[in-house]
């Protein structure tokens, strides 16, 4: 009897050796993060108008979240015809990405759209906030040179009252500990950089400005899409609410598949103090940034912010 049971164990530890590799593999790879949410856009490679291929609805709804496309109904809008109106759309995106703007989905327009980024839209109400008539100004150097800037503010120019120059911080419940000290040091470089005082908060019930790691849809109108696409967003003085994607792959520094938590940070504060969207690259505000990569604050980014508080 004990030898029966004996090989009655052995047998169910064999079957459990066995079946283990597959119940960990699939442990171990997530839904959802083997591609992007914006990975559909490399099967449009080449489409143009007259098109019509099954992940066009998928292109305009992506323009539209971009504030580039608003259709007048909801068949257009989510049919899969190449029209003259996604065509201009698509023109439009590549004017602000420095594309030539052929209204053809080609190489160079994949690269972009389907780079990490902002989530707050290029084109708000239907006014492009990302071409701007350029703004010179005056060089502090001895040269003299005019150096031509490309920021935008968001619709209204709102901004800080004059008299709110001290602004705390807060942080939602159960904020990554090492996620801290990046978000302390964006906002370190901003003060450097205009007349406001950052101060962290005691309470986020009390703090100006209040900063979460949120997932999905989160109920602020602007929901989250996994790892790869919408990186972050912002909002406009004096909302104060700023959100990371809590299911992007974070890093402290430039690492290899993930994004700096610093130079989020900076893109998105840029919102909080009124900022839009810079249609130069080097610029902090420019929408896309890629995994790995860092930046700082450009000289476009600096001359916006004194320019919207006439500093």
């Amino acid at each position: 009897m004990a030898f029966k049971f004996f090989q009655l164990i052995t047998f169910i530890f064999l079957i459990f050796i066995l079946l283990a590799p597959s119940g960990h593999a699939k442990r171990s790879t997530p839904s959802g993060q083997e591609s992007s949410p914006f990975d559909f856009i490399k099967k449009l490679k080449d489409c143009h108008m007259g098109n019509n291929t099954k992940e066009i609805h998928e292109l305009k709804a992506y323009l539209e979240k971009f504030g580039y496309l608003k259709y007048p109904n909801k068949t257009q809008a989510t049919d899969d015809d190449f029209d003259d109106i996604l065509e201009s759309a698509i023109k439009t995106y590549q004017k602000n990405y420095h594309i030539t703007p052929s209204g053809v989905v080609d190489d160079e327009t994949i690269s972009i759209m389907t780079t990490p980024r902002c989530g707050v839209p290029d084109i708000v109400n239907g006014t492009n906030y990302m071409q701007p008539r350029d703004r010179i100004h005056e060089s502090s150097s001895s040269s003299g040179i005019q150096i031509v800037s490309h920021f935008t503010f968001f619709p209204g120019n709102p901004r800080w009252p004059s008299s709110k120059t001290l602004l705390t911080y807060g942080f939602l419940p159960n904020f990554p500990a090492n996620a801290v000290d990046p978000v302390a040091r964006a906002f370190q470089k901003w003060q450097s950089s205009t007349h406001f005082t950052f101060a962290r908060a005691q309470t986020n019930q009390n703090a100006d400005l209040v900063i979460g790691f949120l997932r999905g849809d989160h109920g602020d109108g602007s929901p989250f899409d996994g790892r790869g696409g919408i990186l972050a967003h912002a909002f406009a003085p004096t909302n104060g609410r700023f959100h990371y994607d809590a299911d992007e792959q974070w890093s402290v520094g430039p690492v290899a598949g993930a994004f700096d938590l610093e130079t989020v940070a900076l893109h998105e504060i840029g919102h909080l103090l009124g900022l839009g969207h810079s249609s130069v690259d080097a610029a902090i505000m420019f929408p896309n940034i890629g995994a790995g990569q860092t930046k700082n604050l450009n000289a476009d980014d600096i001359q916006g912010i004194r320019s919207l508080y006439n500093r």
